[in-house]
């Protein structure tokens, strides 16, 4: 990835009941289709007797990676749908897998669509979503006499600091994200009238809740 992208908080489960059938889905962030085919496969061993384990996944930046499979269900009815909904919520690196368990009321093709597209969309809300946010570490060195008005200035700006070293001077590490690194820089050489020294470092993901909407197209 080289952008900012949303996906699960965290993987999990969630059920629901219609007119008898259970349909479980379960939901793993990945990043390979080896991962996504395994965690699949452990869907369906720890479910030997259900019905169905139909599942969809999406990969990479421009989700280059798309599968989805009815796994029995009548075609167009449950991977389909599944897909339909990762797409509409604009989430990345992620596989869902309904495990369906027959309550003996067929649904017909409509039924089965709401169905498995409820499933995912309560499981997703259930699990929460990230956004993850690319930024690059930045170090900065900092006499005793000015560390205080760049600890106030970090957290009015909200910048999040990463780690503080104490020694013959102060060494702060903080984590901005990507377009705006050059503004943060100028922000506290003005503040500290350049006596700062600054380094930039690694660049890497870091994660930020936002809230889940209900998904209104089913």
């Amino acid at each position: 990835m080289s952008k900012n992208y949303l996906t699960i908080k965290t993987g999990g489960s969630h059920e629901l009941e219609i007119k008898k059938s259970r349909f479980v889905c379960s939901l793993q962030r990945v990043t390979t289709k080896e991962e996504a085919d395994a965690f699949i496969a452990s869907i369906r061993q720890k479910n030997p007797k259900a019905n169905h384990n139909c599942f969809a996944y999406l990969l990479g930046e421009h989700d280059e990676i798309q599968r989805e499979s009815d796994d029995g269900e009548p075609s167009g009815t449950a991977g389909v749908p599944i897909l339909e909904v990762l797409k509409r919520m604009a989430i990345h690196d992620v596989v869902a897998v309904v495990t369906r368990y027959f309550g003996g009321i067929k649904l017909g093709a409509g039924g089965l669509i709401r169905a498995y597209s409820n499933s995912t969309s309560r499981a997703i809300e259930q699990v929460g979503l990230v956004k993850k946010v690319l930024q690059r570490d930045l170090i900065l060195t900092v006499s005793y006499a000015n560390y205080e008005k760049l600890s106030y200035h970090l957290e009015q700006q909200q910048i999040n600091v990463l780690d503080t070293n104490y020694g013959s001077d102060v060494t702060v590490t903080i984590a901005v994200d990507l377009e705006v690194v050059e503004q943060v820089q100028t922000a506290i050489t003005n503040l500290l009238s350049g006596q700062v020294t600054l380094k930039a470092a690694d660049e890497h993901y870091h994660e930020v809740a936002v809230p889940v909407y209900p998904d209104t197209e089913e």
